[in-house]
């Protein structure tokens, strides 16, 4: 194939959306290393810093949510919604793209709305059960959708989607440090038993909380545990952990290499956000997920629950955990045999190689028609 083959690849806003960006353009490099690959994401969101991090090229657009609470608020958003599609008609005619993906976020809205309108065929990636409002808008103009759960046709058109799982960030399948090496690297002790609690990117206060009220509990079970506390949330709990620091408890405001936090882990404490729930899923990690209910349509909840419902996780609801979760997750860590059926369970529902055939998608749509 000597073609050349240029791909715009817009969304972000959120680790959800752009880790499985980035893993796109990965899949398709490797497929073709000639491809030209522009992102296109919101200014001031996360994308303009993790996608050059990954080395690729993103412009970001002027672009925001609608404030549901103030509407007078929404007069500046309608503006920077004209701004955002003139400079992504600017984007394009520049680029001249044959694809355009969209992964979900603020700006692959005027992105692939302008793309479609150029003629461009555009392809979108849903990360949950519940799709979000930008998709649910594209799905009309889009080619393909790609989805990671059954039963989206209640959301897109049926002959449109195709169900490929959501794209993972490669080192954490692909790590090779043992499990003795992944705990030592966190200064912890390879014969215990070790729990791992992660909030996202940005921490979640329930989960922080969840520690903070039972610190008599961490230090009498026995158990070691790595918490990442969001960056959000670190100076707080520092100033809150002075002077009751734990050898057992391994506190970092960030962990840069998930691949050994998880390898590390016998269990892990999780939100439900799509992207974390199908890691989970490919390394077979037995998992307690708490939901955050500050999502749309408390779509967490909705990704949660599909793995509940087929024994492959355990769930307790937000309000809940302070007062249960940490008592939960010590027994759950006990219990050798839980966690050998929550491992089984949960790797029965992996969708591997999702990257790959979203990417074999994108370049089938590039040269079946494009500008």
């Amino acid at each position: 194939m000597s073609n050349e083959l240029r791909v715009i690849i817009s969304g972000g806003g959120t680790g959800g959306h752009i880790f499985p960006a980035i893993s796109i353009a990965n899949a398709i490099r490797k497929k073709r290393p000639d491809a030209k690959i522009q992102f296109v994401g919101a200014l001031g969101r996360m994308e303009m810093q993790r996608v050059p991090a990954a080395g690729y090229d993103i412009v970001g657009l002027p672009i925001m949510g609608f404030d549901r609470k103030n509407l007078l608020k929404n007069i500046k958003v309608l503006y920077y919604i004209w701004k955002s599609q003139r400079m992504a008609r600017r984007i394009i005619r520049l680029f001249r793209p044959q694809v355009a993906v969209g992964v979900g976020g603020y700006a692959s809205g005027p992105t692939l709305n302008t793309a479609a309108a150029m003629g461009i065929p555009c392809l979108i990636q849903e990360q949950n059960s519940y799709a979000g409002v930008t998709n649910k808008l594209l799905a009309k103009k889009a080619a393909k959708i790609c989805v990671a759960y059954d039963g989206m046709e209640r959301f897109f058109p049926a002959d449109k989607i195709m169900k490929t799982g959501n794209p993972v960030r490669q080192n954490l399948i692909e790590t090779s440090m043992s499990k003795d090496d992944a705990i030592k690297s966190f200064g912890l002790d390879p014969t215990k038993k070790t729990i791992l609690l992660v909030g996202g990117s940005l921490g979640a206060r329930t989960i922080n909380e969840s520690v903070l009220q039972h610190l008599d509990m961490v230090e009498q079970s026995g158990i070691q545990f790595i918490w990442q506390t969001g960056k959000y949330y670190s100076e707080e709990i520092a100033r809150r952990m002075k002077g009751k620091e734990l050898p057992m408890l391994k506190v970092t405001d960030f962990i840069s290499d998930m691949g050994a936090a998880y390898k590390a882990a016998d269990l892990v404490i999780s939100r439900a956000g799509a992207s974390s729930v199908s890691e989970f899923c490919l390394i077979g990690k037995p998992v307690i997920l708490v939901p955050s209910p500050n999502v749309a349509e408390d779509h967490q909840t909705k990704n949660a629950m599909a793995l509940v419902e087929k024994q492959a996780a355990l769930y307790i609801k937000d309000a809940d955990a302070p007062a249960t979760l940490l008592a939960t997750a010590i027994a759950t860590v006990n219990d050798d045999a839980k966690l050998c059926s929550l491992s089984e369970n949960v790797r029965k529902l992996a969708l591997p190689n999702s990257a790959e055939i979203i990417a074999d998608e994108v370049i089938k749509l590039a040269f079946e028609g494009g500008i």
